[in-house]
């Protein structure tokens, strides 16, 4: 044989989520096929087969055997909407919230994105290279295999590329897959905010100069555009997407977090990859997603960090036929987690989620939100063999013990990603 082979025996629950190779919807999304008494063949980077361990055992008898012990075998989760380039934690906002001060009154004061920009500019490509590099391990600690990173705290044309080649050393130097999104349109910086005709002037600098290089140096393979009422308007919004998508690059929005302002509605009428946070998203906004197939990506940590009292319509998204995705939205300011088990806890306590619902959100659904859904997100036939194992015995108690550290290992394209167990080694 020329590729080498593991088999992964002994687990209680092998949660495939063996289907269609696209975003699931509607009662699709209830179904995350759980199997027991099951094994699964790992040839090279790919799933060989799912069945009978003895028929596999005697298909590959050269194969390394991973034995599961009466764990849980899940796909490796897709983390589709993360922020981890940036330099120093912004813990003296939680305290300004917690006494009130509303998130744009901090925006207004200096703090919030722009705060993460003004440190972001004075640090080196190696020093948010070092700060980067053990976040994501950690979030593959806690079984994420796939991971979305944006740019977005620079808002300069030299920040904004210093931190998209970040964004790619890391994908050169861990074995997780990383998905990289120009964020350029994460907020109008100061200086910009502050000239006349500044806001055309910064739209300008995106679209004439950013973006060329962004495209031309191939650093993303999506943009992004924070539109929301006091950031990016709708109209502006249309202009980067639309001149991103002539570039060559896929389209994601972070639309109507905290008001409706029309983002998921722009968001369908773009037929946009994914539309993020929709926490305030309209009926129309719903409509729109539902009619593009656009996916919602879900950010449940975000309004639990910020106070919140309410969450995204996650029933109502489901019910219209929109295919939704979880995802943590990490980074400095409002959602401050790698523990990924924590925000399928949230799907099913705060978002009303089934749990295989909240699974399947985080697995095949992630994958669509990146354009993946060919290719990761299921424990099936020539799908990457990216998966994780996890310290329990049936998929329900994954978002049960929450804030667990859960994850016995994890795997991604077939080479270990993290391990919490020294004894979990290749055995022949």
């Amino acid at each position: 044989m020329s590729e080498n082979a593991t088999l992964f025996v002994n687990a209680a629950q092998t949660v495939t989520c063996a289907g269609p190779a696209r975003a699931r919807c509607g009662p699709e999304m209830a179904d995350a096929v759980v199997r027991a008494d099951v094994a699964v063949l790992v040839e090279g980077d790919r799933i060989a087969a799912v069945g009978d361990h003895q028929t596999l055992r005697n298909t590959r008898v050269d194969a390394f055997i991973v034995d599961c012990a009466g764990g849980v075998l899940t796909p490796g989760f897709v983390d589709s909407h993360t922020h981890a380039i940036f330099g120093r934690a912004r813990y003296e906002e939680q305290e300004l919230r917690a006494a009130g001060v509303p998130y744009m009154e901090i925006a207004r004061r200096g703090g919030g994105i722009h705060a993460s920009v003004r440190d972001l500019r004075a640090r080196s490509e190696a020093d948010l290279f070092e700060a980067a590099a053990p976040r994501l391990r950690a979030l593959a600690s806690s079984g994420v295999t796939t991971v979305e990173v944006k740019s977005g705290y620079g808002l300069s044309l030299e920040d904004e590329i210093k931190s998209l080649r970040v964004v790619q050393r890391l994908s050169q130097s861990l074995p997780m897959r990383i998905v990289p999104t120009w964020l350029g349109a994460h907020e109008i910086p100061l200086e910009f905010r502050e000239r006349a005709n500044g806001r055309r002037l910064y739209i300008d600098l995106l679209v004439h100069e950013m973006l060329p290089v962004v495209a031309r140096e191939r650093l993303a393979r999506f943009a992004d555009v924070f539109c929301e009422p006091g950031v990016f308007t709708p109209n502006e919004s249309r202009e980067i997407l639309t001149a991103a998508r002539h570039a060559g690059l896929g389209i994601k929005l972070h639309a109507d977090e905290l008001e409706a302002g029309g983002g998921a509605e722009l968001a369908g009428e773009l037929n946009a990859t994914s539309a993020d946070h929709l926490a305030a998203v309209s009926q129309a906004g719903i409509a729109a997603l539902a009619s593009a197939g656009t996916v919602a990506t879900l950010l449940p940590g975000t309004m639990l960090f910020l106070g919140k009292t309410s969450q995204a319509p996650a029933r109502r998204l489901i019910d219209a036929g929109v295919p939704v995705a979880l995802a943590t939205d990490f980074n400095p300011g409002t959602s401050p987690t790698t523990n990924f088990p924590l925000i399928l806890t949230l799907g099913v306590s705060q978002l009303h989620l089934s749990v295989a619902e909240s699974i399947v959100a985080g697995t095949v659904n992630g994958a669509a939100a990146v354009g993946l859904a060919a290719r990761t997100g299921q424990l099936a036939v020539g799908f990457s063999a990216d998966l994780a194992l996890w310290d329990i015995h049936d998929v329900r108690e994954l978002p049960y013990w929450y804030g667990a550290g859960r994850c016995r290992a994890s795997w991604a394209r077939g080479k270990p990603c993290h391990s919490h167990d020294l004894a979990l080694t290749f055995t022949g």
